[in-house]
């Protein structure tokens, strides 16, 4: 039995999202589960680097697979390896392996299931939404800096249309004299 402090941190440490598609517990709509990446039945412990947060969909296709000899391919460790190394993420939300083991997992997770590339595809939306109101509040920014510049460059500039009527003023003056 895995104690309510360690489910805690391995909430925490997994951002409350399934460690293996990146499904949220917000977007699960409740807590997910917690797997044994060495399943138990296959000697695996409740160590913290044994233990992986997972949403139930990939918790059960991931059954209990572990290698049980050199030939068997293993399955991608989130704990131990960034995604990137073995998958990249295309811009219809679907996943690309890159290795043996990306090929593997994202078959045996079901990684492109209709859901998730959906899923991933609004993430890249959203996250493209935040990039660009990033740059326009920058973009914003910068304006208003430019428009201060512009005031005060205008007031400068009608001090010294001011300066110089009043020096032409003078010039006249003593011409006329």
């Amino acid at each position: 039995m895995i104690s309510h402090e360690t489910r805690r941190i391995i909430r925490e440490r997994a951002n409350f999202s399934c460690e293996y598609c990146g499904v949220s517990e917000t977007e699960a709509g409740g807590e997910l589960t917690i797997d044994h990446f060495q399943p138990q039945s296959k000697s695996g412990t409740d160590e913290l680097e044994n233990l992986i947060y997972a949403c139930p969909r990939c918790n059960l296709y991931k059954g209990d697979y572990f290698p049980e000899n050199d030939s068997d391919i293993p399955l991608w460790n989130p704990r131990v390896e960034a995604d990137d190394q073995h998958f990249l993420l295309l811009a219809s939300g679907k996943l690309s392996p890159f290795t043996a083991i990306g090929n593997f997992t994202i078959q045996r997770l079901r990684l492109n299931r209709s859901p998730l590339i959906e899923h991933r595809r609004q993430k890249q939306i959203q996250e493209e939404e935040k990039r660009l109101i990033s740059e326009y509040q920058d973009l914003v920014e910068l304006l208003m800096r430019e428009s201060e510049t512009q005031v005060l460059l205008s007031e400068q500039q009608q001090k010294l249309l001011q300066e110089q009527q009043r020096l032409l003023k003078k010039l006249f003056d003593l011409e006329n004299k």
